[in-house]
């Protein structure tokens, strides 16, 4: 096939051939422009291979080859076309029936009048086909017969060959649509006319999107049927390219399969790890990946481990198979002993600190001693300090004796025990009575117990051969996160599949012909990813941690500070008072030397202050500074007496 303008192959583009392989033999490039404009390709290179997928019709563009002025007809446009023979028109019928018989034509012949024609039997309007049967002598006039057809019935009528067009002849045959004179090879580029159009004759000029593939591009192309290129269609010879497809992992996941898809890594993401998992550093470039489906089930917990070094972070995937007991949950405030209330479920703690309750005065609240058992029962509201209502949880003391007793009489004595307010903000620690010794599976334990929870792993995951969490005293499991993943397995890593969230991990690959080499049998899932700290907190910023409500602030109570700060206030304004009655008598005189001694002494005192500088002499009375335990009215008693 010789080279052609894209244009030209677009339009006499069968869509039944579709896909077709087109290789550029001119290239075009817009400078100063980027890759896609308005998301079209607009910059193909000379040799480019362009695998063409689909054709859509965006407008057709109408021109009037006379004035050269154009219109924008849309793909629905509803009007119906005809074919004009030529670009001449006739004055009157006489020139057309001789023009007729000078080219050999027969009769019939189709014509149109560009103006009303009106008979003694009707008007035909203008631009309304009409058939010219034969030539014959009415009434004494040479007029020519003629036949009207309306659809629903013809009309004969006879026209003077004297009457005045002008006419245009017609290709014999019936009307067509827009979009069956584009899709006709043979109508391209001819004069057309149409009633529903102003003009007596146009050319048609449609502008189509092409949709391609090309090598190495991530998204499906869209090329302007107008750039300016010339392609060749070189589909026979192409069959053995592989267009390479770039996708990431969450077009994939969107996609849904098929599954296996054997891929290969052409871009990881860059930023920090997520994992520390030693597989992560095999997400290389080059690396064959192979995808084996959604990882099932969809949610994962959020699990720290416990004890006295830094504390690491775990995503325990819900397909672990290990076993679990539960250990006992410490509440560092009351607060905490409220979100772990679960209704028809028993929270008994046990006090680990003092509390003395200070500063509450309704006589519910009592103070704690380390040791104190509670059974938390309801949360509810209490009247505080200076009147003010309080949330308070109401828990009941629990004795050894008293759950003897309870035990031997079934519960008649519980209602007996002593009843407590304990205010939301106690800062009191606490510790979970717990007598549970079963071993849970994670599923089982999500469903029967609230999170945060503290367990210990028993039983390892059979599955997972170094599942690290049987070597920690203890985890915390901390939140539950529904995120899709994808099982994949690698190459360099034989015998063992992983989860990767494309969220957060979105490699880019490409769609491999021949699946990686896979040992035999199904592989085994790693149900435990260790996190790094980043990905760790960037997971509790998650909108699911940032709905939790903070712990109530406990209410303010005027102390003993604040009653020394009171009297601190009242007796600086005595001495003031008394500092302005002695300021008259305290002057020195010039000729007794006093106060050098004075002086001595009163620095000595200021260089027992931290601040003051050794012999620092001071600049207001000696009673401004003296204890603020003194009794200064009665100095102010003795001043009469003195004078």
């Amino acid at each position: 096939m010789e080279p052609v303008s894209l244009q030209d192959f677009v339009c006499s583009l069968d869509p039944a051939s579709l896909p077709r392989v087109l290789q550029v033999c001119s290239g075009v490039y817009f400078q100063g422009s980027i890759y896609e404009i308005s998301g079209n390709e607009c910059c193909l290179s000379t040799g480019d291979l362009i695998k063409v997928i689909q054709v859509h019709l965006q407008k057709v563009v109408c021109e009037n080859p006379e004035t050269g002025q154009t219109m924008v007809l849309a793909p629905n446009f509803q009007g119906h076309f005809s074919l004009l023979t030529g670009p001449q028109s006739y004055g009157t019928l006489e020139e057309l029936v001789s023009a007729a018989n000078q080219s050999s034509k027969k009769l019939p012949i189709c014509f149109m009048s560009t103006y009303k024609i009106a008979t003694k039997a009707r008007v035909v309007p203008e631009k309304q086909p009409l058939k010219l049967v034969a030539v014959e002598m009415d009434l004494g006039t040479c007029c020519a017969r003629c036949v009207l057809d309306t659809g629903a019935q013809q009309v004969l009528l006879h026209l003077p060959l004297s009457q005045k067009g002008p006419f245009w002849e017609l290709e014999p045959g019936t009307h067509r649509t827009l979009l069956q004179v584009l899709q006709d090879p043979a109508l391209r580029d001819r004069l057309l006319t149409c009633p529903a159009l102003p003009w007596c004759s146009q050319r048609l000029r449609p502008e189509y999107k092409i949709e391609a593939i090309m090598h190495m591009r991530r998204s499906v192309v869209k090329i302007p049927s107008t750039l300016e290129v010339d392609v060749e269609d070189v589909t026979a010879s192409s069959q053995h390219i592989h267009f390479i497809q770039p996708m990431l992992l969450s077009e994939v996941l969107a996609r849904g399969g098929p599954f296996p898809l054997p891929t290969e890594i052409l871009e990881v993401p860059d930023g920090p790890p997520i994992f520390l998992s030693p597989w992560v550093g095999s997400l290389k470039k080059g690396q064959r990946l192979c995808i084996h489906g959604v990882a099932s089930p969809p949610w994962r917990l959020l699990a720290s481990t416990k004890g006295r070094k830094m504390p690491r972070h775990f995503m325990i995937s819900g397909a672990y198979q290990g076993k679990l007991r539960r250990r006992p949950r410490e509440f560092p405030t009351a607060y905490d002993l409220l979100g772990a209330l679960q209704p028809g479920q028993s929270l008994r703690v046990v006090a680990t600190k003092d509390y003395e309750g200070e500063g509450l005065e309704n006589p519910g609240f009592t103070s704690l001693a380390m040791g104190d058992r509670l059974e938390v029962l309801w949360s509810d509201q209490a009247l505080g300090a200076e009147d003010r209502d309080t949330d308070v949880l109401v828990c009941q003391r629990l004795s050894d004796e008293a759950e003897k007793e309870g035990e031997e009489e079934c519960g008649g004595e519980a209602e007996h025990q002593e009843q407590i307010m304990l205010p939301l903000h106690t800062a009191g620690g606490f510790v979970e009575e717990l007598s549970d010794g079963r071993r849970y599976s994670l599923q089982d334990l999500t469903v029967q117990f609230s999170l945060p929870c503290e367990v210990k792993v028993m039983v390892k995951d059979t599955n997972h051969p170094a599942d690290p969490l049987t070597s920690f005293p203890g985890l915390r499991l901390e939140e539950k996160i529904v995120e899709p993943f994808l099982v994949v397995s690698l190459d360099s890593k034989p015998g063992m599949c992983f989860e990767i969230p494309p969220r957060w991990l979105d490699l880019t690959v490409a769609e491999e012909e021949e699946p990686p080499s896979q040992p035999p049998g199904s592989l085994p899932v790693a149900t435990v990813e260790e996190l790094t700290e980043a990905f760790y907190y960037r997971l509790r910023k998650l909108p699911t941690f940032e709905s939790q409500a903070p712990p109530p602030r406990p209410p303010k109570s005027k102390g003993l500070s604040g009653q020394k700060k009171q009297g601190s206030k009242e007796k600086g304004v005595k001495s003031s008072q008394i500092l302005k009655l002695q300021e008259p008598f305290l002057l020195p005189k010039p000729k007794v030397q006093t106060w050098p001694k004075t002086t001595e002494d009163i620095s000595n005192l200021y260089s027992q202050t931290p601040g003051r500088k050794k012999g620092l002499t001071p600049t207001k009375p000696i009673t401004q500074d003296l204890d603020n335990e003194h009794d200064y009215e009665e100095i102010v008693e003795k001043f009469p007496k003195t004078l």
